[in-house]
């Protein structure tokens, strides 16, 4: 076993932690199984229980992952996601940050293109997602237009971003 410390610490230009091919190894694990042993991990990329919780603790404190459970929407009682594009006249960040604060909003985007703003939302109806785009988010100041997708299926979901 190679108990070798982290490489994976110093950030690189951007201030970015840079991530070896080890601690990849490990988040790739993790993605596949959020519950896996630390001991099993280790013997997968030869390191010990201890230095990969070590890698791991390391990675949560650097903001690198998160370790969630993830549920399906459908199952607990969420029947409507939508993705919505927003155009918002001046500066962006006030209505970002407000978007942040919803419970519904999933996540919130900045974009160049036709859209200045997209953010998903996760409704328990149509009634619902009605009052969020109508009542919450046109009435926010300095949004200008919405345009809403709703999701008819979802037929890939995946969260193996940077190891494959």
């Amino acid at each position: 076993m190679n108990d070798v410390a982290p490489r994976n610490s110093s950030p690189d230009r951007t201030g970015t932690p840079s991530i070896d091919s080890v601690s990849l190894a490990i988040i790739e694990q993790l993605q596949e199984d959020g519950r896996r042993p630390y001991a099993a991990i280790g013997k997968a990329v030869g390191l010990s229980e201890a230095a990969v919780r070590q890698r791991v603790q390391k990675l949560l404190d650097q903001g690198v992952m998160q370790i969630v459970a993830v549920t399906d929407p459908l199952t607990v009682g969420l029947r409507r996601q939508a993705m919505v594009g927003i155009n918002v006249e001046g500066d962006l960040d006030p209505v970002a940050d407000a978007l942040t604060t919803m419970e519904e909003v999933e996540y919130v985007v900045m974009t160049a293109g036709s859209f200045d703003l997209i953010i998903e939302i996760v409704c328990e109806d149509d009634d619902h997602l009605l009052e969020m785009i109508n009542k919450r988010i046109r009435t926010l100041p300095g949004v200008r237009s919405t345009e809403s997708f709703v999701y008819l299926k979802l037929r890939k979901q995946t969260y193996t971003w940077g190891t494959r």
